[in-house]
């Protein structure tokens, strides 16, 4: 298998984590995960932002990945998997690493730490002690509306230069510095954006794909953008892009996965439209909404 490097690129999934009960749900990740390896996607992030990773325990962690891999095995199509990990103190995410070498990923997303604020110094020392130690390549993930710390431009391409740091979930806010990291970057380090509302704009600037939480819906729509914009086609990307922007509006009208579980849940994908607190599953008001979607893109459909 070729490294994370040459893997992350195109459609990337952050594949929620469903439950029922208060416990994994291990049926309904068996059902994504072969429901998913059939669609146009390139990749599975495991555990960050849209798999509630900071809900689960370690041992359910684990699971997670275990029993992905273990659904990749039994069928016929293998994607690489990131596993995302988050926290505020460097020493605690490098016994993280160590707790996770074994494990059968292929590389890890790791944010900003959050709350502390450190400076540019702080996190450059912190992201390449990880690298370091790490026996997985690294994704960064820059997302400051929820680390309040931006990872700017001048420490992201120094970290660039690290063997082990191959590239970026670029959830930055500010078009300008992604355009600007775009054009000064190495050009084997990957930039994939995060932002599911402006995915057509940043692979018209150059990003290399999306990880992308709005494609669990409408995936192959998603791939389809990106794949005419591969072969030149802008105008066919744009118009396939029309038909998702506003989905990528609604499934975070209300703190996100849990727009999306309960679209997932009403599809028959998951069992359960389950979040753990504190998030809490999504209004009456918003149900009816994506219930009154759902149904109008089945009319289309037919």
């Amino acid at each position: 298998m070729t490294g994370l490097r040459d893997q992350l690129h195109g459609l990337w999934l952050p594949l929620v984590t469903p439950f029922r009960d208060g416990r994994l749900d291990e049926i309904s990740l068996r059902r994504l995960t072969r429901h998913y390896c059939g669609q146009a996607v390139d990749g599975f992030i495991l555990g960050a932002t849209s798999g509630e990773g900071m809900t689960l325990r370690e041992a359910e962690l684990e699971r997670l990945v275990a029993i992905v891999r273990d659904e990749m095995a039994a069928g016929r199509r293998t994607l690489p998997i990131c596993l995302g990990l988050s926290g505020a103190d460097t020493s605690r995410l490098l016994d993280r690493l160590d707790e996770t070498a074994d494990w059968p990923i292929d590389g890890y997303l790791i944010a900003s730490p959050y709350y502390l604020r450190p400076s540019q110094r702080g996190l450059l020392a912190h992201f390449e002690a990880l690298a370091d130690h790490a026996a997985w390549p690294i994704a960064l993930y820059n997302i400051p509306y929820r680390t309040s710390v931006n990872i700017a431009n001048q420490t992201l391409l120094r970290l660039a230069e690290h063997r082990n740091i191959v590239g970026l979930k670029d959830c930055g806010a500010s078009r300008e510095q992604s355009i600007a990291l775009l054009r000064d970057r190495p050009k084997d380090f990957r930039v994939l954006t995060g932002e599911d509302a402006n995915y057509f704009e940043a692979l018209t600037d150059g990003a290399d794909g999306g990880i992308v939480l709005s494609a669990h819906v409408e995936t192959a729509t998603f791939a389809a953008v990106h794949a005419e914009l591969e072969r030149g086609n802008r105008d066919a990307a744009q118009a396939r892009w029309q038909e998702v922007a506003e989905l990528t509006r609604l499934l975070f009208t209300e703190p996100s996965p849990a727009p999306a579980k309960y679209w997932l849940w009403r599809c028959g994908l998951v069992d359960s439209p389950e979040v753990r607190l504190p998030m809490v599953e999504v209004s009456s008001e918003l149900a009816a909404t994506i219930d009154r979607e759902i149904e109008r893109r089945m009319q289309v459909a037919a």
